[in-house]
C-alpha cells in the first residue's frame, strides 16, 4: 500500500501561525519552533501554503518569483532549516504551488504588458477587446485594460492574478523548470492551486477540460516520473466523474485532489457562496457517499473540512458554543473514518471557531470585494455581514490560539489580523493540558488510521440513508466491519441500528463521550460519535 494512504495532512498558513520576530505576521521561524507540536499531533506531511516573494494581494497566492522567499516569512535558509527538522521528525513538507495565473509584480508579466513583441507577451492571454461577460471568483470582469499595449487581459481572481497562458510550450517549460528546482531542493511534493483551471477556454468562458488531464500528464513525466513526490489538486470543478481521471495511477497526473461539492450544500444554488440556506444533512450524507464510491479502487480521496478559504467546521456544521467539543470531535470521527487522506486545517485540532468582527477589521480581498458588489446589487447589510459570519475568509485566517496569554501567544506584536476573543479558553496550551480534548481526540484518530488497515481498504456503505439526526456508515474489508455512528443534532436520540447493523463481538475504538459498547438499541447523547470494530 502506498505511504500517503495512512498518512494525515497538516495545512499551515504561515501568516496565522506563529510568529517569531515580533512584527506581527507568522513566519518560518514560528513554525520551527513548533515542529514538536506538529510531531506530538502524528500528522505526517505539512502542507504549507505559499511562502514565495509576493506584493500579497490575495495573501501570497500572487507570486512574483517562485524562486525566492518572502521577507516578511524569513529566509531560504530557515525554509532549508524546517525542511530538515521536518524531515527529522518524520514528516514530509509539500509546498503549494500557483501556476494558474502569476502576480503582475512578475517579471514575465512587467515585460509582457508593456510591450507586444515581447516574448512574455503570449505567456498570458491577451484580447483586443472584453470577448465575453465572464465574471471574475473575485467579482467584477474577467478582462482587465492595459494602457501600454491598448489590449485586455484575462484573470479569474484578482486584477492583480493575470493567469498564464497554458497552451503557450514555453510557459509549461518554465512552470516544470520550478517544480523541478523545488523538489531538488527535498521537498516531498506540492499542494497545486486551482489546477484544474490550466486548460480553460476563455474564449467559451468554459473553466476545465481535456487540456488540464493533457497538461498534468506532461508535467507528470517532466517533473515526477521516478521521484516519490505527493501531489494534490485544487480541482474545484471536479466531479465524481472526473475525479478518478486525475487521481488514477495508471493515467498519471496526481496522486489525489481535494472535491468541494460538500462545502457547497448551504449556498442557495445559483446565487454564489454568500447566499445561504440551511444544510441538509442527507444532502451532505449523498455527496460524501457518492465520492467514497466513485474513488474506491478508481483512485483516492483527499478528506477535508477546512481550509485557509473555509470557515471554521465546528462554526459552520457542529455548535461552537454549548456542545463545542463533543461536536468537533464528531466531525473529526465522520471524516477520519472514510477512505482517503485527511487534512487539518491549523486550530481545527483544538476546536477554533469562527469570528464576528466589525466590517473594517476584515482583510481578504474577496469580502472587501463582495461587500462593493452586493450594497450595488440592493442587499441589506444585515444579510452581508451574515454572509461573512458565515462564509468569509478570514473566518480561517485568525491566528491560532496558543496560549491565554497576550496576543493569545502568537506575537508579541499586534497580529496583522484580530485574534478570536474566545482564546483564553479555547487555547493549544488548555488542549494539551486536557486528556479529554479535541487536540487528544485527533491524536487517536491519527493512531487509528495508521492500525487498522479497513480504514484505508474498505468499502463503504452508508447507514439511516434518511434519517437526518444521525451520520452513519459501515466499512468493510474481507470479515472485518467498522461502523460509525454519529448523532448530527444537539438532542438526545434513540438509534434504533437493529435493520442497519449485523452485529458481531467487537469493541469500540473511540467515543467522543465515555461509551464501552455498542447496542442494538441505544441512546445517544447530543452529537454523540461511536467507532466500533467487530
Amino acid at each position: 500500500m502506498e505511504w500517503w494512504k495512512k498518512a494525515v495532512v497538516y495545512q499551515i498558513y504561515p501568516m496565522s501561525f506563529k510568529d517569531s520576530n515580533g512584527d506581527g505576521m507568522g513566519d518560518l521561524g514560528g513554525v520551527l519552533e513548533k515542529v514538536d507540536y506538529l510531531k506530538k499531533l502524528g500528522v505526517d506531511i505539512v502542507w504549507m501554503t505559499p511562502i514565495y516573494e509576493s506584493p500579497m494581494d490575495d495573501n501570497g497566492y500572487d507570486i512574483s518569483d517562485y524562486y525566492k522567499i518572502n521577507p516578511l516569512f524569513g529566509t531560504m535558509e530557515q525554509f532549508e532549516q524546517l525542511l530538515d527538522a521536518l524531515h527529522e521528525r518524520g514528516i514530509r513538507l509539500i509546498m503549494d504551488l500557483v501556476v494558474n495565473h502569476t502576480s503582475d509584480e512578475h517579471e514575465w508579466f512587467r515585460q509582457a504588458r508593456k510591450d507586444k513583441s515581447s516574448k512574455y507577451h503570449d505567456y498570458y492571454i491577451w484580447k483586443d477587446r472584453p470577448i465575453t461577460d465572464q465574471q471574475s471568483f473575485f467579482s467584477g470582469s474577467v478582462w482587465e485594460y492595459n494602457e501600454e499595449t491598448e489590449e485586455y487581459y484575462y484573470h479569474l481572481f484578482s486584477r492583480r492574478q493575470p493567469d498564464l497562458n497554458w497552451d503557450n510550450p514555453e510557459v509549461r517549460k518554465e512552470v516544470y523548470k520550478l517544480i523541478n528546482w523545488w523538489l531538488d531542493k527535498g521537498i516531498d511534493g506540492f499542494r497545486m492551486d486551482v489546477i484544474d483551471l490550466i486548460g480553460k477556454i476563455p474564449e467559451e468562458s468554459i473553466m476545465y477540460g481535456e487540456k488540464s488531464h493533457k497538461y498534468l500528464q506532461e508535467m507528470y513525466r517532466e517533473c515526477f516520473e521516478g521521484r516519490e513526490a505527493f501531489t494534490v489538486g485544487e480541482t474545484s470543478f471536479a466531479t465524481p466523474v472526473s475525479a478518478p481521471l486525475y487521481s488514477d495511477k495508471e493515467r498519471k497526473e496526481l496522486t489525489m485532489v481535494f472535491g468541494f461539492e460538500h462545502l457547497g450544500l448551504e449556498e442557495v444554488k445559483g446565487n454564489g457562496k454568500w447566499d445561504l440556506k440551511p444544510l441538509d444533512v442527507n444532502e451532505l450524507k449523498q455527496v460524501f457517499l457518492v465520492w467514497q464510491k466513485a474513488l474506491h479502487e478508481k483512485g483516492w480521496n483527499s478528506l477535508f473540512w477546512s481550509n485557509h478559504d473555509q470557515p471554521r467546521i465546528v462554526s459552520r456544521m457542529g455548535n461552537d458554543t454549548v456542545y463545542r467539543k463533543e461536536s468537533a470531535k464528531m466531525l473529526g470521527m465522520i471524516l477520519h473514518g472514510m477512505q482517503g487522506t485527511p487534512y487539518i486545517y491549523q486550530g481545527e485540532e483544538i476546536g477554533m471557531t469562527n469570528v464576528k468582527f466589525a466590517l473594517e477589521d476584515y482583510k481578504d480581498v474577496e469580502t472587501i470585494n463582495m461587500v462593493k458588489e452586493k450594497q450595488e446589487a440592493g442587499w441589506s447589510m444585515e444579510k452581508i455581514m451574515k454572509g461573512i459570519y458565515a462564509k468569509g475568509r478570514d473566518n480561517a485566517r485568525t491566528p491560532i490560539q496558543w496560549n491565554a496569554g497576550k496576543n493569545a501567544g502568537f506575537s508579541e506584536h499586534e497580529p496583522w489580523i484580530g485574534i478570536n476573543p474566545n482564546y483564553k479558553e479555547i487555547n493549544v496550551e488548555e488542549a494539551i493540558k486536557d486528556e479529554d480534548s479535541i487536540f487528544h481526540f485527533y491524536q487517536k484518530l491519527i493512531r487509528l488510521r495508521k492500525e487498522y488497515e479497513i480504514i484505508s481498504t474498505g468499502d463503504f456503505e452508508l447507514l439511516f440513508e434518511e434519517d437526518r439526526r444521525f451520520f452513519a456508515y459501515k466499512r468493510q474489508a474481507d470479515d472485518r466491519t467498522l461502523v460509525v455512528i454519529a448523532n448530527f443534532t444537539g438532542e438526545s436520540v434513540v438509534c434504533d441500528c437493529t435493520d442497519e447493523i449485523t452485529f458481531k463481538e467487537g469493541r469500540v475504538l473511540l467515543s467522543n463521550y465515555d461509551r464501552n459498547s455498542v447496542e442494538k438499541i441505544m441512546s445517544l447523547r447530543p452529537y454523540e460519535a461511536v467507532m466500533y470494530y467487530m
